[in-house]
């Protein structure tokens, strides 16, 4: 057992420390979004007649119980079929040695390279000739296009250190290839598929630029693009832009908590691996 000592005193102060700092703006929007338009106190003083009505406005005359509905379809069905299409192309690339899954994988590697303006246009166009401008599922596709090439490079580099065997005995039993990829594989890659979750996640949730982009205008507004309308037609109401962003921020926060464990453990076996 290791003895506490004045060093380890010592790190666990500037640990609080660090912590404190990082949780500071936290504070500062809850108690923004507590407080009355009128109070003008510092925003570090607690306010002495807190108010829960911004949240109450935020929620249902500034629509965002909509945009929370938008950006959880977005963000539900993005991920669920980025896990699922990324660890079977991953499984294919790691499994299959030949040149062309080889190739395969340099190809996706690719994508992580390019940025999102040069296609931002053709893409554009794209997705009106398809009809697909206002529609939801025009950026479910998108996310598919631009979350893959991570998602593979992470799932592959785990999938390098699961040794073969368990494979090779579900073969033995007489198990097909589908098989043992969804009934043996796939649940060993759960530290790596919850990192895959909160990562993409956390980078479709918090995009404004891309619903901006193919929603502007439409009912189907996602969070950040509700909240950055609050700017216009409240730009004076800071408590409620505040309360807007706490209620933004909430889903996104709590699923990185569950998850927070998978994510460091799986994302720190993907790059080592």
């Amino acid at each position: 057992m290791n003895r506490y000592t004045w060093r380890t005193g010592i790190l666990e102060v500037l640990m609080i420390l660090v912590g404190a700092l990082f949780a500071f703006p936290l504070y500062v929007m809850i108690n923004i979004s507590l407080r009355t338009q009128s109070d003008q106190a510092s925003p570090v003083l607690i306010s002495e007649n807190m108010t829960l009505d911004n949240y109450v406005t935020a929620w249902g005359k500034a629509g965002l119980g909509e945009a929370l509905v938008s950006s959880l379809f977005i963000t539900v069905v993005s991920v669920a079929l980025l896990v699922v299409g990324s660890a079977m192309a991953a499984y294919a690339i790691v499994r299959v040695l030949s040149r062309v899954s080889n190739t395969l994988f340099w190809v996706f590697l690719v994508g992580l390279l390019l940025p999102f303006q040069i296609a931002m246009i053709p893409l554009y166009f794209t997705m009106r000739d398809l009809g697909l401008l206002g529609n939801l599922w025009a950026l479910v596709l998108f996310y598919l296009g631009s979350q893959m090439p991570f998602s593979i490079f992470l799932y592959s580099g785990f999938l390098r250190s699961v040794p073969v065997d368990y494979e090779e005995a579900a073969w033995l039993d007489g198990a097909g290839v589908n098989y043992a990829f969804w009934n043996v594989v796939f649940p060993l890659l759960r530290p790596i598929t919850g990192t895959v979750i909160i990562l993409n996640a956390i980078a479709i949730w918090n995009d404004l630029a891309t619903p901006l982009l193919y929603l502007s205008g439409t009912s189907n507004e996602t969070v950040p693009v509700a909240i950055m309308g609050f700017v216009d037609q409240y730009v004076t109401n800071w408590p409620m832009i505040f309360a807007g962003l706490v209620i933004g921020v909430a889903p996104i926060l709590i699923t990185f908590f569950i998850l927070q464990r998978s994510v460091i453990k799986g994302f720190a076996s993907g790059l080592k691996g």
